[in-house]
């Protein structure tokens, strides 16, 4: 391009947004920071300017997504085997394509930090894959602004039907996880959830109503503890729930593996054996599970195979090819030696 092309282009983009400023009432500066995706704007500032500029037709522009080999993976954290899984998927999925995968610890499971919007706007990934977190109406159009993708994995909340999603079908594993135990006779069963506020947590919980109504067991809130999905937090729970020898339930359906870890360790400190005193089932089917002592029966979401589809979900959005914005996957009861059938009556 000739130096009197580049100074015509210039020229003409300085005369578009000096006209969106204009319109808007203001300033030059405030619509070249919209347009560039800065914080340092109001909410409602941001929205107008958008807004002007989306009607000019008037778009940033970015390098082509072609030449964009970046996939960028928010965690709340890394410290555990599940958040391993799924970067496992990413980056095998990622790798599969030629492109490369960067972590970023920030946050928490409803909200990446505030500061995380202008660290992926400098990096400009093709997409984010979000573990549980959602966006605000603002960090979208701001990601939009820049054509970055974003896919919610295992999302807190109900995902809205314009927002790309990939989850398990954790109603079903509630009620499989249920009705395994009570198939082996056990009738007062204990559920450690993960958080109320999330989505995965509340559909699990559901399926274990479910299974006991189907055989017109009362639902008993005395059983049910929050955890947090973490092996300490089981251990707490698991704790609160067994040390009471007359109110004991002899199964424990623990909404993760990590929290059925801590289950286990609840049942050594109080010297009950698994699965002769207690049966316990997990949720996840992470890859120690069949290595704990017993190996743990659980209820397996393809956490790999879920990561996996969270990035061709951008890959295929950015070549232009169909996609469904929400993906269900199946949950599958994955039967090992921590359940047993109850041998002894059981405590009233």
């Amino acid at each position: 391009m000739s130096d009197t092309a580049r100074r015509h282009r210039a020229s003409s983009k300085s005369t578009q947004l000096a006209d969106i400023a204009e319109r808007t009432g203001y300033s030059l500066a405030t619509v070249s920071k919209v347009l560039n995706g800065r914080s340092d704007v109001a909410a409602g500032t941001r929205r107008i300017i958008e807004e002007a500029l989306r009607d000019s037709g008037y778009t940033k522009r970015i390098s082509t997504t072609k030449n964009r080999k970046l996939i960028e993976a928010v965690f709340q954290n890394f410290d555990n085997i599940w958040s391993l899984e799924v970067l496992r998927g990413i980056v095998h999925e990622a790798s599969a394509h030629e492109m490369s995968v960067v972590t970023t610890e920030s946050g928490d499971r409803s909200h990446p930090d505030s500061r995380w919007v202008e660290g992926v706007l400098r990096r400009q990934p093709l997409g984010v894959v979000l573990i549980f977190s959602n966006l605000t109406e603002s960090e979208k159009s701001r990601l939009q602004a820049f054509n970055i993708d974003y896919v919610t994995l295992d999302p807190a909340g109900d995902p809205s039907p314009d927002n790309l999603s990939v989850q398990a079908d954790n109603w079903t594993g509630g009620i499989i996880a249920t009705r395994h135990l009570l198939s082996l006779g056990h009738t007062r069963i204990g559920i450690i959830t993960g958080p109320n506020s999330m989505l995965c947590s509340k559909a699990r919980l559901d399926g274990y109503k479910a299974a006991l109504d189907e055989h017109d067991i009362p639902f008993d809130p005395d059983l049910v503890r929050e955890g947090d999905f973490s092996t300490a937090g089981g251990y707490l729970q698991g704790l609160s729930l067994l040390k009471n020898s007359a109110k004991r339930p002899t199964a424990i359906f623990a909404g993760s593996d990590l929290q059925s870890m801590g289950v286990y360790e609840a049942a050594r400190t109080l010297d009950l054996k698994i699965p002769e005193q207690l049966s316990v089932i997990g949720f996840d089917d992470v890859q120690t599970a069949a290595y704990m002592g017993p190996a743990l029966t659980t209820v397996r979401q393809p956490l790999q195979d879920m990561a996996a589809a969270a990035v061709r979900m951008i890959i295929d959005k950015s070549h232009g090819r169909p996609i469904q914005n929400r993906s269900i996957y199946p949950t599958t009861l994955i039967v090992r030696d921590s359940t047993r059938p109850l041998e002894i009556s059981e405590p009233h």
